[in-house]
């Protein structure tokens, strides 16, 4: 779902500085909302994984359309606000003024892939939640190329044609989900196993889409803090000296895209698990919540593997860096090395954890974790005693650390408690 926004960027680039900001700025808006409608349609996923378990087609069209609903909402609400306040948005993160006109230029078109995204994510939701993975995969395999090809002339023109720049990568891309758009909703309307018709009074209706917002709600509210405090660590870095600054924004990518493997698998566990406890086959339910967890940690170990051998190699993938810059490199190369296992660790039993119901523990786990604890600490550390990028950057496993405890504490005790009740209560509907 991000590559979209990483092919724009990649072709507005020979365009110049000024273009290349101004999609930097505008792309991190559009990617802030697409990561919540995310988090939302994995909350319905959970909800629809129970449905499908359960084997009661009612259930399941219910939960399509709540999660449909919640998430198609909060992209309305999204899209007014882009089209009626972009302006003091775009002042409040830049001064230049040379790159208002070219973010809003971008966002006019941009804003309508929220609209799109919000129908796709729920339609791979439901596949994914009904085993159907190969469908929206194929759907991303055929938007990507026409994305590029689009954007690309939009972008830069062809023959008589004279591209029309930053317009031209929002137009491409929202050209590019339409056509995916239409896949997936062609996909569900001649699949046989697919039924989305609802039977049932209004009033239940609206109970419905209560009680599933009440569940998943905690999974975007999740998201976007721990997305913002992922920026105040950032704003925290840059105040470490330039070199060391450098070397954490040139590793951040690295983490980000290695983590997604762990992040993907803890997401697939949550659907079996929510699988199982709508079929009410919950007798080996910690048998399987521990095979989870253990191939978690064995993805967690690749990861951290690679990433030991990205450390060997960084200095030829950046070459003519400052002799500062791989001095910190190398000091934070343990860190980032041993940050996946621990991270994997918490992930897999945060998306357990949400698939038993406990979305708003996750929520203040991770919030007292970090929030409370963690970057009050790298605040001190940094602003306080002047500390060296060593023990700033250490702040982040260490996060995860003081997580894990109570992530495992909590998955026990959840499970030991788990019972036949317990799934009823989660079969709202």
């Amino acid at each position: 779902m991000q590559s979209m926004l990483m092919i724009d960027t990649l072709l507005i680039s020979p365009l110049g500085e000024t273009p290349l900001a101004a999609m930097g700025i505008a792309t991190t808006i559009i990617s802030f909302v697409l990561g919540i409608q995310m988090a939302l349609a994995n909350g319905t996923q959970l909800v629809l994984s129970r449905a499908v378990g359960s084997g009661v087609k009612s259930s399941l069209a219910k939960a399509f359309w709540s999660g449909l609903f919640i998430n198609l909402g909060l992209a309305t609400i999204f899209w007014f606000l882009l089209t009626f306040f972009d302006q003091p948005l775009i002042q409040s993160l830049t001064d230049d003024k040379n790159l208002h006109l070219e973010i809003r230029h971008y966002l006019d078109i941009a804003k309508y892939l929220i609209l799109f995204t919000a129908v796709t994510q729920v339609i791979i939701a439901q596949f994914n939640a009904l085993g159907r993975t190969k469908i929206p995969f194929k759907g991303y395999l055929i938007e990507l190329p026409i994305n590029a090809l689009l954007s690309y002339t939009l972008i830069h023109g062809y023959s008589t044609f004279e591209g029309i720049g930053v317009q031209g990568a929002a137009l491409g891309s929202v050209m590019a989900i339409t056509i995916r758009l239409l896949y997936l909703v062609l996909c569900v309307h001649f699949d046989s196993f697919v039924s989305l018709k609802v039977e049932a009074k209004k009033s239940e209706f609206i109970y419905n889409i209560r009680r599933h917002f009440i569940e998943i709600f905690p999974v975007a509210a999740n998201v976007v803090m721990l997305s913002i405090g992922i920026t105040v660590y950032q704003l925290l870095y840059s105040q470490l000296n330039i070199n060391a600054y450098v070397a954490i924004t040139l590793v951040m990518p690295w983490i980000r895209a290695g983590t997604q493997f762990i992040t993907a698998w803890a997401q697939s566990s949550a659907i079996t698990i929510s699988q199982a406890i709508g079929s009410k086959k919950i007798d080996d339910l910690t048998k399987n919540v521990d095979t989870s967890i253990d191939i978690a940690v064995g993805i967690s170990i690749v990861c951290a593997v690679m990433f030991a051998g990205l450390s060997l190699v960084i200095a030829d993938i950046y070459p003519a860096l400052d002799p500062s810059t791989y001095q910190a490199l190398s000091l934070i190369a343990p860190l980032y090395i041993v940050l996946p296992i621990v991270r994997g660790y918490n992930t897999v039993h945060g998306n357990i954890l949400r698939a038993l119901g406990k979305t708003t523990d996750v929520f203040k786990i991770n919030f007292t974790g970090q929030w409370v604890i963690s970057i009050p600490l790298c605040a001190l550390i940094i602003l306080g005693l002047d500390g060296s990028i060593f023990w700033a950057f250490a702040i982040q496993p260490f996060e995860e650390i003081i997580k894990a405890l109570p992530f495992r504490h909590l998955a026990r005790k959840s499970l030991k408690e788990f019972d036949a009740d317990k799934a009823n209560e989660l079969m709202y509907d």
